[in-house]
């Protein structure tokens, strides 16, 4: 079977990805949730004209000279108008977020006057509209100001309260349930046999899927035979998983028993390695409406697969409005040997010069295994297949990763 590029494994995995149903929930569970409609003010910010500072209102024609003496009539404060309409020489005294009482058109702030009694003297001539906010200078009843699709950051929670929204509608979480498989692994913690390692993988591949928005399920560790793989597949639908995220056993040796698994349980393959480096033994299939994506069971094969695919499938189930990772320029950091057949991720070093200029500097030990380099690693240089030879400043693309 020839290896798939990798930007038709994306789109494979990627078909007939359509946003989860929508729920609602209340605002302070909306954090970081996908909009699933477009949310409207229902409400005019501010409803009225409002005392951008402590002072006193005044009508600024009584006020424009340093001679002026008003007579102070009442107060303002936030929440609590005042009824009465400001006259002739004539002030209010008044607190930020104070309504601005009929009559009046300026604000001077209190350290521009001299009291006198129940009388002030200005020592700065009033400007019309000065410290004034004027009705809707924030927003208006109707304007939409949080588009669907777009992720609720914690600033955009704050303005969805504003507008009056106690509670939003979002896209479900998409649910991510993840099987290691391999007698060799055991748990952190505890002290490994030989020829036994300790597993990792999952731990990143969770955290990756968190930060994206996912639940996540963790269906622990599967043994090398078809009866343990095909159980936890087994978990994985009694979850009701949107994806199934295998790890290790995807290759082609004798024990290497998750395509065989998937095979058994009804899983529609859709491709089987790619052209890419690290990851080629990665697959992907169907099994009804949950996704299967199997990955390297080596570490950094299994993450940057993960970030390249499972990211931008979550954020399409998701509803996100941006899905694709966005590729930035840099420049390189060293020399780069010409690449083969297959299109090659290499983990960088990144630094920033103080023109804003990217260097990327690929660690000079790229093996799959190495989770050292994955961890100091900011960003992946992307080499297409049979790039030539690169020397040192020359310019690249990259991928950042998450910090």
């Amino acid at each position: 079977m020839a290896l798939m590029p990798v930007a038709d494994a994306l789109s494979a995995i990627l078909s007939g990805a359509e946003p989860l149903p929508e729920e609602t929930v209340a605002l302070d569970a909306a954090y970081h949730r996908t909009l699933a409609r477009d949310v409207a003010a229902r409400r005019t910010q501010p409803p009225q004209p409002m005392s951008a500072m402590d002072g006193y209102a005044v009508r600024a024609a009584d006020a424009s000279d340093l001679s002026a003496r008003l007579k102070v009539i009442g107060e303002v404060a936030a929440g609590r108008p005042f009824e009465r309409t400001v006259g002739v020489g004539e002030a209010v005294r008044i607190f930020t977020g104070g309504v601005i009482p009929d009559g009046a058109d300026a604000v001077i702030i209190q350290e521009d006057t001299r009291t006198d009694g129940g009388h002030i003297t200005i020592t700065e001539a009033a400007a019309k509209g000065r410290h004034i906010r004027l009705a809707g200078v924030d927003f208006r009843e109707g304007d939409v100001l949080l588009a669907a699709g777009s992720r609720l950051s914690d600033r955009a929670l704050s303005l969805a309260a504003a507008m009056n929204y106690p509670e939003l509608a979002v896209r479900r979480r998409p649910k991510v349930a993840v099987l290691a498989t391999g007698d060799e692994l055991v748990m952190p913690g505890c002290r490994p046999g030989p020829g036994q390692i300790v597993y990792s993988n999952g731990y990143a591949l969770r955290a990756l899927a968190r930060a994206e928005g996912a639940e996540t399920v963790d269906l622990g560790i599967a043994a090398d035979t078809v009866a343990a793989t095909t159980a936890g597949i087994r978990r994985a639908r009694e979850a009701d998983a949107d994806i199934l995220i295998t790890t290790g056993g995807a290759s082609v040796g004798d024990h290497d028993l998750v395509k065989q698994s998937l095979d058994a349980e009804g899983v529609q393959m859709a491709f089987w390695r790619i052209a890419m480096r690290p990851g080629k033994p990665m697959m992907h299939g169907r099994l009804g409406t949950m996704r299967v994506i199997g990955l390297p069971g080596n570490p950094v094969s299994s993450y940057v697969c993960a970030f390249l695919f499972l990211v931008p499938l979550i954020r399409a189930l998701s509803g996100r409005k941006v899905i694709h990772h966005v590729r930035k320029s840099a420049l390189l950091g060293r020399d780069l040997a010409a690449n083969d057949q297959r299109e090659d991720y290499l983990r960088a070093r990144l630094e920033e010069r103080d023109d804003g200029t990217l260097i990327a500097t690929p660690v000079s030990q790229q093996d799959s295994s190495l989770l050292g380099n994955l961890a100091a690693a900011r960003a992946l240089v992307i080499r297409p297949p049979f790039a030539p030879a690169a020397v040192k400043g020359e310019a690249c693309e990259i991928l950042t990763l998450p910090e």
